[in-house]
């Protein structure tokens, strides 16, 4: 499942960066994007771990960028 969110306040391209190589090493991300420019995050991962691996991806954000907030 590949599945794209805004994000709300990313302010720093350095954090998007992080943000990208944090969540790639989540098990279960095949494959994960961070684009600062248009404030969208896509993740590509098994459907049937989806929620377990965003409620990882929104920690992995909100440590590294405490004000991001992911919109979905």
């Amino acid at each position: 499942m590949k599945k794209t969110f805004l994000l709300e306040e990313l302010d720093c391209a350095n954090c998007a960066r992080k943000m990208e190589e944090g969540i790639k090493k989540i098990e279960g991300v095949d494959t994960c994007s961070v684009n600062f420019l248009s404030q969208k995050l896509t993740i590509e991962a098994d459907d049937a771990t989806f929620d377990e691996i965003l409620n990882k991806a929104v920690k992995v954000c909100r440590r590294i960028e405490p004000d991001c907030k992911i919109i979905y």
